[in-house]
């Protein structure tokens, strides 16, 4: 229940503090060193409309994190109908799948830094 209400009270915090208004949140490192934008970049902006139930502009800020809220909340409903049902909860990932997920995460970071990649900026 921790971990829920804290990620409850960080996307209450995100929704009620526009991260598209300078001065709130912290720049990316990466993108201020480098021009380069990381997985992550956008991410807040994404949340942010993704709590007003912008789904578009959520995922033009950042797809993979749209995707992660969304795996999120898929895995927490889960984990609690399994405890509610008093049965053992598991996550094993295969090495396989890992993997996958580094590449595409790679993948996803280095078109969105081409210049065919620009409908992925944030």
């Amino acid at each position: 229940m921790a971990v829920f209400a804290a990620v409850a009270a960080a996307f209450a915090y995100v929704g009620a503090v526009d991260p598209n208004e300078p001065g709130h949140y912290p720049v990316c490192p990466l993108l201020r060193t480098t021009g380069l934008y990381c997985p992550g970049c956008g991410g807040l902006r994404s949340a942010h409309a993704f709590v007003h139930g912008d789904l578009l502009t959520a995922l033009h800020a950042n797809a993979v994190a749209v995707a992660g809220f969304l795996l999120f909340a898929a895995g927490w409903t889960g984990w609690v109908v399994r405890a509610a049902r008093a049965r053992p909860t598991r996550f094993d990932p295969r090495p396989a799948t890992l993997w996958a997920l580094g590449v595409s995460l790679l993948v996803f970071t280095v078109v969105r830094n081409l210049p065919f990649g620009g409908f992925l900026h944030p």
